[in-house]
């Protein structure tokens, strides 16, 4: 297809519409030249390849509110850990930038590691902090100082206005807002919520590495949590959500629980029984050789006086 007109030289015009064709840059001077001329709104999603619906949502939710939508696509060695599936990690650039074009999306940028970290493995990385150091920090050591460094990284790098970032990594985007936060960053950070398939499972691009029966046992994590969410107070809903997740660990093949948390959201601080307010119900757990991760937001109500009647529960 060929476009009408330069989106980056001349103001869109009513009914025009967005190009019609998206810009796919590989280097850091040729972002720079992409990004200039364009007006208004800057919004990026950042990806690891591999888009899915879950991907898109973000970029519609991204394209309803800003002129500008980059889309960047690099796989991040640097939060990769040693026995982990960095290698096998699909890799899929052409079927990633037809899926970008349809969705309208201006710049993908696509980077070599040597245009991310021109000096190899950096000697200076973003520290999470306490909060890196549980849930998912304790089963994958340094994950979070390698998505947050790659994050600052690539924020600088296409000075956006606005990133959107799924529900679906919770503690991850926690770290985010506060890593924007205590670094003054000039983006506001929008959470886009979870999008799942027909049976419930939290699209990711890991699900392709499952068996059908693995995928079947998988269904329990979000099987855990809908049962967790049926409770009023955190220790039902934990009691609920394990009960779940118990069967599943007997099932062929078994399901292997890392964690099941139930965090504030701000610190991912386990709350206490008798916890009000909002809440993540997150849980990690294997099947085969493939790791998932899910979560739910609640909010707990207040326990009822005695006698008292409640009308509240943990439903998201």
């Amino acid at each position: 297809m060929t476009a009408l007109y330069d989106y980056g030289e001349f103001e869109q015009q009513p009914g025009l519409g967005r190009p019609l064709v998206t810009r796919v840059v590989h280097s850091r001077a040729d972002l720079e030249a992409a990004r200039a001329g364009r007006f208004g709104e800057t919004a990026v999603v950042m990806t690891m390849g591999a888009l899915h619906e879950g991907h898109l949502a973000l970029i519609r939710a991204a394209r309803a509110s800003a002129k500008t939508v980059i889309v960047t696509v690099f796989v991040n060695p640097l939060q990769f850990g040693p026995n982990e599936d960095f290698d096998r990690y699909p890799r899929t650039l052409d079927e990633d930038v037809r899926l970008c074009e349809e969705a309208e999306v201006d710049v993908v940028f696509a980077p070599p590691v040597d245009d991310v970290y021109p000096g190899g493995k950096p000697m200076v990385t973003v520290n999470p902090g306490p909060m890196g150091d549980l849930l998912e920090g304790v089963f994958r050591p340094g994950f979070f100082g390698g998505v947050l460094t790659v994050v600052n990284k690539l924020l600088n790098l296409t000075a956006p206005d606005v990133a959107y970032f799924g529900q679906k990594d919770a503690q991850q985007l926690a770290l985010i807002r506060r890593m924007v936060l205590d670094f003054n960053l000039p983006v506001e950070i929008v959470g886009v919520p979870t999008v799942r398939e027909p049976d419930g499972l939290a699209l990711s691009s890991r699900n392709r590495y499952l068996s059908t029966e693995e995928r079947a046992t998988a269904l329990a994590l979000s099987a855990a949590l809908a049962a967790g969410a049926q409770q009023a107070t955190a220790a039902g809903i934990r009691s609920a959500a394990r009960a779940v997740l118990d069967r599943a660990a007997a099932a062929d093949p078994p399901l292997r629980t890392d964690y099941l948390a139930l965090v504030g959201p701000d610190d991912f601080l386990e709350v206490p029984d008798d916890y009000a307010g909002d809440a993540i119900l997150a849980v990690a757990a294997r099947v085969g050789g493939t790791r998932l991760i899910d979560n739910v937001p609640l909010r707990i109500a207040a326990a009822q006086p005695a006698g008292g009647q409640s009308n509240g529960d943990g439903a998201p």
